[in-house]
């Protein structure tokens, strides 16, 4: 197994599923904002650092705004942390069949398939985290602190993606200062690998100091949404329930003394921190691949204990069946039709934000031959999200799109108020419509398949104008969330 290497033949598997999978439903709301944010190139933008959005709109342009080409990355990612878990069970001590059980359990798991599936930031956070991981569990079972310079490069990768991973490898160390073993801490390449993580985050803090820290207000917006009360169980299904013996086992086996312990000691210390500062369970994703990676050990070695066939028998089942029920979930594998009725989209929201796009387009496309034919050249379109901004800026034939929502506040405001704007999301009378001024019904957002996500029955109007000029509305009209 070890010549084979396990690992890569299930990240393999695991790509050309995704890649199968990957446009059955269509675009994500956060896919199109990150293709349209990367078309603005910057440093920084404010819930974000710039990685994503520049390989998004990067991918968008090759590929000619295919689906399949955008999806890719996050395929290969995926694919990658696969990779990285076997190798992580590799330097545990893990044989070739701890290796592939290791592997296998974060493939049909549910962060491996959602963010397989979709691009997101969580996608190369994990991705980038489990490098990290696997860098510095290398320096220590080796004894060659030159693997803290590799980290170091690594994680300056990630916090050009998201500073999550800072903080994630912030635990990690205070673990290693704690339990140890504490002497790679105290090496010049140790040094110089945190000298690597600073540069690469300093460009996104420069940005953020430079623009008031907008990414407070998107993390007091994240910490203001209940996310304590999912922490705990939401760590349940991460991978899958299904396999949560076995997590425990990896666990507790990373407790116990060795090199690798602070890592075990440092997924709880990292749940509690998230308790504390209100965090998407989610955020701790990072740090499941080493745990999985023991957990493949310690499946290992309790498959060789006796009943080798039936204990094998219950692995694969529990193996089979997450894969099944999380490819369900994940993979876009439900008929559109049927997604609302079957409860997928109740248990993974982000499957019915994939739906609707090209319908909203047409909504304001309607909303458009509402005007006017000579109105009609001018005419723009204020989205209340960036979601819908970006799908009107992505389709064909529609008007200039602008928002206040995240990113798009720090873009220029329509130059000149003399066309009609066309207000999409905002329900007639409420505080974003009271700045614009002669407004009326322009229909509602229909999907067509009754499903419910953040868009259907979204409320369209078509209004004279702002009650002003733009830059005079413009400040009541920017928000982050």
């Amino acid at each position: 197994m070890r010549r084979t290497r396990p690992e890569w033949l299930v990240a393999a598997a695991l790509l050309v599923l995704l890649v199968l999978t990957s446009s059955r439903y269509g675009w994500h709301r956060d896919e199109l904002y990150f293709v349209v944010a990367g078309q603005h190139p910057a440093w920084g933008y404010p819930d974000q650092p710039v990685l994503t959005p520049l390989l998004s709109a990067g991918l968008y342009r090759l590929g000619d705004g295919s689906l399949v080409v955008l999806r890719l990355a996050s395929a290969l990612a995926s694919a990658a942390t696969v990779v990285l878990v076997g190798v992580i069970a590799g330097l545990l001590g893990g044989s070739g069949r701890a290796r592939l059980l290791a592997s296998s359990m974060w493939a049909v798991g549910t962060v491996a398939l959602v963010t397989g599936h979709l691009v997101s930031t969580a996608t190369f956070d994990v991705m980038f985290t489990a490098g990290v991981v696997a860098c510095v569990l290398k320096a220590l079972t080796s004894g060659r602190p030159g693997w803290l310079l590799a980290a170091g490069a690594v994680l300056a990768a990630g916090l050009l993606n998201k500073l999550v991973i800072g903080i994630v490898v912030g635990v990690i160390c205070a673990a290693l200062a704690v339990v140890g073993p504490r002497r790679l801490l105290f090496t010049w390449q140790a040094l110089a690998g945190g000298v690597l993580a600073v540069l690469g985050a300093l460009p996104y803090l420069l940005w953020q100091s430079a623009h008031g820290w907008p990414q407070s207000q998107v993390a007091a917006s994240i910490a203001g949404e209940g996310n304590r009360v999912a922490v705990i169980p939401v760590q349940l299904v991460l991978v899958s329930i299904l396999l949560a013996p076995f997590l425990i086992a990896g666990l507790v086996r990373l407790l116990r003394p060795g090199p690798a312990r602070a890592f075990g000691y440092a997924y709880p210390a990292l749940l509690v921190l998230l308790l504390a500062t209100g965090g998407k369970g989610y955020y701790a994703a990072g740090l499941l691949p080493v745990i999985v990676a023991s957990a493949g050990l310690a499946t290992d070695r309790w498959l060789a204990r006796g009943r080798r066939r039936l204990r094998i028998a219950l692995v694969s089942a529990a193996a089979g069946v997450s894969l099944a029920l999380n490819a369900i979930n994940a993979l876009a594998l439900t008929p559109v039709t049927q997604l609302q009725e079957s409860g997928i989209n109740d248990l993974n929201p982000e499957a019915g934000e994939q739906v609707g796009w090209p319908q909203f387009q047409d909504a304001v496309r309607a909303a458009v031959r509402t005007l006017p034919p000579d109105r009609r050249t001018g005419a723009l379109v204020f989205a209340s999200n960036y979601a819908e901004a970006s799908a009107v800026r992505l389709g064909r034939g529609l008007p200039p799109a602008y928002s206040g929502h995240n990113a798009y506040a720090f873009w220029p405001p329509p130059a000149s108020a003399t066309g009609p704007v066309i207000l999409t999301g905002f329900s007639p009378g409420d505080a974003t419509s009271r700045h614009f001024t002669g407004c009326r019904p322009a229909g509602r957002v229909d999907n067509g398949y009754g499903l419910d996500n953040d868009e259907q029955g979204a409320p369209l109007q078509v209004c004279d104008g702002p009650a002003g000029s733009w830059a005079a509305v413009w400040p009541s009209l920017i928000h982050y969330d």
